[in-house]
């Protein structure tokens, strides 16, 4: 009865924080006007949309350049630029596209290496609204020294006032709120492992 009861409140726990990663992608709505910043990254996936707003920022002058991280490798700089529809003067001098990462965590080590070699210190981050959440975490963790101004972009399919009405967009939602406590839980973690080795590297002094 007690491991019964003790999961009946985790799962009460659980689902109430999945309201509220909900409510939270809901209210998510890009800033109509980012700040300047050193770059632009776009975290490949999902609705070619991501990408198209991600080139807008970059044409209208917000970022010196750009990064595509997680970009497929069998698809070339032609048919990316051709897909998107982007300007190809721009593309071709300020666009870069990384093929290495495979997951968000890769998208977050991806483009903190690739920022940190070219001095960028402020990025904006361009991913859809539902993996917003995770992607920061990620890449706060690879480069916590970034100031990253988040753009989210909707997701259609998803419909994140109404993600319960089916099936799909339910287990979507739930996947990454799920996928996000794992993150949120290395990084907690990791952080208090941190304090306690700082404190005991300071009583060793002492």
């Amino acid at each position: 009865m007690k491991l019964l009861a003790g999961l009946g409140v985790a799962l009460l726990i659980w689902a109430s924080g999945l309201l509220a990663f909900a409510a939270r992608v809901e209210r998510s709505t890009p800033p109509g006007d980012p700040p300047d910043s050193d770059a632009v990254v776009v975290l490949t996936g999902g609705s070619a949309g991501r990408i198209t707003a991600a080139l807008q920022l970059l044409e209208a002058g917000k970022a010196k350049r750009m990064l595509i991280s997680g970009v497929n490798r069998q698809v070339t700089r032609g048919q990316l630029q051709i897909l998107t529809g982007a300007d190809k003067p721009i593309f071709d001098c300020c666009v870069d596209l990384g093929f290495v990462a495979a997951n968000t965590a890769g998208n977050a080590r991806e483009t903190a290496d690739w920022a940190r070699g070219k001095g960028y210190k402020t990025l904006i981050l361009v991913t859809a609204d539902y993996h917003m959440p995770r992607a920061r975490l990620e890449l706060k963790a690879a480069m916590p020294e970034a100031i990253v101004t988040p753009y989210p972009v909707e997701t259609p399919e998803l419909r994140a006032s109404r993600w319960w009405a089916t099936t799909e967009s339910a287990e979507r939602m739930a996947a990454e709120y799920s996928k996000y406590l794992v993150v949120l839980g290395r990084e907690t973690l990791s952080g208090f492992g941190a304090e306690r080795a700082t404190a005991s590297s300071g009583g060793a002094k002492s």
